[in-house]
């Protein structure tokens, strides 16, 4: 008998202790709410500054349809001769804005193109002729990013640098160029 009260008693400490809990639970959550309702509201955020309007600069961007386009482009025009290439094109910032490795292009040009496509439109002006300027000016070949080799061309609309076009994989440079420049005319307006 002393044993089946101590199994009552025990049963009822189980009860009356969750009770006990789910009461201090219940209290907690009330006093949340209530201290978040107490909290003051943020003030709002500071009005953003206007600038002037000679303090700022817009630019024109290539598509990422027509990147598409001159990247395909290149690449069919590589294809029709034979030649595996990768193909590259980046933006004004030197941002890339699409690259292709075409089957069986070697694993160095997919890279290299990206470096072509960069070189050609921060200096605007194709790879090939940059070559030549390192016979003046040898320490251009250090500025991370960039490759001077024959491949990369650059894309302008009116004579400002609009983006870059490189290609690398074929056995020289030329044929590289040529493709890049298969890209650029399936985009251009003639001119």
């Amino acid at each position: 008998m002393q044993q089946h009260k101590a199994r009552m008693f025990s049963t009822r400490a189980r009860v009356v202790a969750s009770a006990a809990a789910v009461a201090a639970v219940g209290a907690g959550a009330v006093g949340a709410v209530s201290a978040a309702a107490d909290t003051p509201p943020a003030p709002p955020a500071a009005p953003v500054a206007a600038v002037k309007t000679k303090a700022t600069t817009t630019s024109d961007h290539l598509t990422a349809e027509a990147a598409a386009q001159a990247a395909q482009a290149a690449l069919k025009a590589a294809g029709k001769e034979g030649q595996r290439v990768s193909v590259a094109v980046v933006d004004r910032n030197g941002n890339t804005l699409v690259t292709l490795r075409g089957d069986g292009a070697g694993p160095q040009s997919y890279e290299s193109a990206v470096k072509k496509a960069y070189t050609a439109v921060s200096w605007n002006a194709p790879t090939s002729q940059l070559v030549e300027r390192l016979k003046t000016a040898p320490t251009l070949k250090d500025i991370p990013g960039t490759l001077f080799l024959a491949g990369g061309a650059p894309v302008a609309y009116g004579n400002a640098p609009l983006a870059g076009v490189g290609v690398a994989g074929a056995p020289s440079g030329d044929l590289d160029e040529k493709f890049a420049r298969a890209g650029i005319a399936a985009i251009s307006d003639g001119r």
